[in-house]
C-alpha cells in the first residue's frame, strides 16, 4: 500500500516508518524544514519526503495529489502539553487547522478508498473521577489543557468527516507511549537524559522533576505502532478506540526504575517550572473494545522500554 505518515521526522512517525517498510509497504512523509531527520535513521532515503507546512492547504493538496495514499497516518502535531500552555493559540491552530487541510485535500481528490488515523490522545479525558478508572472509551471529556483540547478537536472532526462524507476515518486514543526517540522534553526521556548526562559527568548529581504523583498508562512505541496499523486494518470507521497497557505507574516509581538501572547518587529536586497550571491526576487504559477487534496485545515489559530509552541517552550525550 501507499502510506502516507505526517510528521515522518518525529517519535512516532520514524518508528511507524521502519514498521511499514518492513511491511513491504511505499512509505511517503510530510515534515518541516526546521524537523532533525536523524530519526530516520536506517530508513533514510526509503522513505519519500514531503517538506509541507500542514497549515498550508495548498502545498497539503499538493502532497496528497502527487502521492494518492492508500493510508494517511496523522501523526504530525504541537503535541508537548507543557507548551501548550505557553502558546495555545500555536497548538490549537497547528493541530486542528493542519487535520482540516489533510481531509479536505483527500476529499478533493476523490481517494474514496484511502484509511485515515485520527491520532488522539488520553489526555482528551482529562479530569477523570477515581470510580471513572480504568477508563472506557464511553468516559465524558473533560480536557484539561490547550493540548488535550486540540485533541478533543481532531477527535470530534474525524467523526463528522465520516458522518457528513462516509471517509474511512478511524479515531484512537493512545495512552502515554515512550522508548528510543522519545523528545527530551517529555518525562520519561528528560529523566532517561539527565540521569545519562550524570553518568558522564556532565551535569551535577541532580535530578530535577516535576509532578510524581500522577499515574500514567505506558506503552513502548514499538507496540503502538503495530496497534496503528491494526487500528486502519480491522476497526471500524467512525468509531472511537482506546489504545494502552492497562497498567497505571506512578511518575515517581518511573523515575525508581530507570535509577535502578544506574550506580549514580542523585538528589531529587522539585522544579516549579516543570509544574502545569493543572495536571491529570491518574490516566489508566481500558482497550478492552481495541484488543477484541483487532488481537493487539503490548509485547514489550516497560521495564525494556525504560532501559532501552536510557541505553537511547547514553549514546548521545
Amino acid at each position: 500500500m501507499r502510506v502516507l505518515i505526517t510528521g515522518v521526522t518525529g517519535f512516532v512517525g520514524s518508528h511507524l516508518a521502519e514498521y511499514c517498510l518492513e511491511q513491504g509497504h511505499e512509505v511517503a512523509g510530510t515534515f518541516r524544514w526546521r524537523s532533525r531527520d536523524e530519526n530516520l535513521g536506517i530508513v533514510k532515503g526509503k522513505v519519500a519526503l514531503h517538506d509541507a507546512d500542514l497549515r498550508d492547504p495548498v502545498g497539503v493538496r499538493k502532497v496528497i495529489q502527487a502521492f494518492q495514499p492508500e493510508r494517511v497516518f496523522h501523526l504530525a502535531a504541537q503535541s508537548y502539553v507543557h507548551a501548550s500552555w505557553a502558546s495555545p493559540a500555536e497548538t490549537l491552530s497547528t493541530n486542528i487547522i493542519s487535520q482540516v487541510n489533510l481531509l479536505e485535500a483527500i476529499r478533493e481528490a476523490g481517494l474514496t478508498d484511502c484509511r485515515f488515523q485520527v491520532a488522539g490522545s488520553s489526555e482528551e479525558y482529562g479530569m477523570v473521577h477515581p470510580d471513572e478508572t480504568p477508563i472506557k472509551e464511553s468516559n465524558p471529556l473533560r480536557p484539561l489543557s490547550p493540548y488535550a483540547v486540540s485533541k478533543v478537536a481532531q477527535d470530534l472532526m474525524g467523526y463528522q468527516y465520516h458522518e457528513s462524507y462516509g471517509m474511512y476515518i478511524v479515531r484512537t486514543r493512545a495512552f502515554n507511549h515512550e522508548g528510543p526517540r522519545r523528545g527530551e522534553v517529555f518525562v520519561t526521556s528528560n529523566f532517561a537524559k539527565q540521569i545519562a548526562e550524570i553518568e558522564k559527568g556532565k551535569k551535577e548529581p541532580v535530578i530535577h522533576v516535576g509532578n510524581l504523583d500522577a499515574y500514567r498508562d505506558y506503552t513502548d512505541v514499538r507496540d503502538i505502532i503495530r496497534a496503528y496499523m491494526l487500528a486502519l486494518d480491522k476497526c471500524e470507521p467512525g468509531e472511537v478506540y482506546n489504545i494502552g497497557s492497562g497498567n497505571a505507574w506512578q511518575i515517581r516509581d518511573m523515575l525508581s526504575t530507570l535509577l535502578d538501572y544506574s550506580d549514580v547518587e542523585v538528589e531529587i529536586r522539585t522544579d516549579p517550572e516543570r509544574m502545569r497550571p493543572s495536571d491529570v491526576p491518574r490516566l489508566e487504559c481500558d482497550a478492552t473494545k481495541f484488543k477484541k477487534v483487532t488481537g493487539w496485545e503490548p509485547q514489550i515489559p516497560f521495564e525494556t522500554t525504560l532501559k532501552d530509552t536510557l541505553d537511547y541517552w547514553r549514546e548521545r550525550v
